[in-house]
């Protein structure tokens, strides 16, 4: 396994990609779960609807958006794994935090279910071969290879985790 090349994601998510040092990006998949429960299991339940200034999310949007959004990276994965190369549309994050209503549930139920659809994505890119991995398929206007995608996911979770430990250390 090796990093994706520039030419394997739309420039936008080399904020996300260059978060991610490590050459083994299942490791770093599975390493980032355990940090994050850890992390998320020690905030309250009653700072879970926190909004810190000048953030505008609480910590449960927050959560619930990682989640939403590896479970779009992580269908996008399985279609150009799969060799499906028919375009997929992007999102609207903003949208989908507020069409959500995540903080009516329990940041328990949230952060579990991040962690089962984290472990799902580590099964699906664990299953890979040599070849799923270098496919290609367009989203939201750009292409993107299977390898960028799992860079994705591993450097939005630890984008936001990085502004989520700085919110809760000034709680």
């Amino acid at each position: 396994m090796h990093r994706p090349s520039p030419t394997e994601y739309a420039p936008y998510f080399e904020k996300y990609i260059s978060l991610v040092p490590e050459e083994d990006i299942l490791s770093a998949l599975e390493t980032q779960l355990k940090e994050m429960i850890t992390l998320l299991h020690a905030v309250p339940e009653a700072e879970g609807n926190m909004r810190h200034a000048p953030y505008t999310w609480s910590v449960k949007e927050v959560v619930g958006h990682l989640t939403d959004t590896e479970r779009i990276f992580g269908y996008r994965t399985l279609r150009f794994a799969r060799a499906d190369s028919t375009p997929l549309p992007g999102f609207d994050e903003n949208a989908y935090v507020r069409a959500a209503d995540f903080d009516h549930l329990s940041l328990t139920n949230l952060l579990g279910e991040f962690e089962a659809v984290r472990r799902s994505h580590a099964y699906l890119f664990r299953s890979l071969n040599a070849a799923a991995w270098s496919r290609m398929g367009e989203a939201n206007g750009n292409p993107v290879s299977v390898r960028a995608l799992a860079y994705n996911i591993v450097g939005h979770a630890r984008h936001h985790t990085a502004i989520l430990r700085k919110r809760l250390a000034k709680a």
